[in-house]
């Protein structure tokens, strides 16, 4: 289990968006990120392990990086977003968190999961 978890669900074929690269940033001075893990997503459109159980959640904010632009180049298909980046702010109140992403060529959508 992971406190910090995500999936993706390509809704344009309505199933998991498989093999998608996902980068876990977390905000440093100066505006800088740092990376702190990275994951691809399996067969279930899920990446379980970005942040493990023994790694705290230090209040500040995140984002999560997914490389839509490889994903649909591999269904032969344009991404009118190559990289969809969401920017959360984590105040470390909850034990877990899940970040999913809805998804297809033209759009997405995102929420705090459970």
């Amino acid at each position: 289990m992971s406190r910090l978890s995500t999936h993706i669900l390509d809704t344009s074929l309505g199933r998991p968006a498989v093999g998608v690269a996902v980068v876990l940033e977390i905000a440093a001075s100066a505006g800088a990120w740092i990376e702190i893990s990275r994951g691809i997503t399996d067969a279930d459109g899920r990446v379980k392990d970005l942040l493990p159980d023994d790694e705290p959640i230090v209040p500040g904010d995140y984002r999560l990086r997914f490389a839509t632009a490889d994903y649909f180049r591999k269904l032969g298909q344009i991404a009118f977003y190559p990289e969809v980046v969401v920017h959360v702010r984590l105040d470390g109140s909850a034990n877990r968190y899940h970040l999913p992403l809805l998804l297809n060529p033209f759009g997405y959508s995102t929420y705090r999961g459970s």
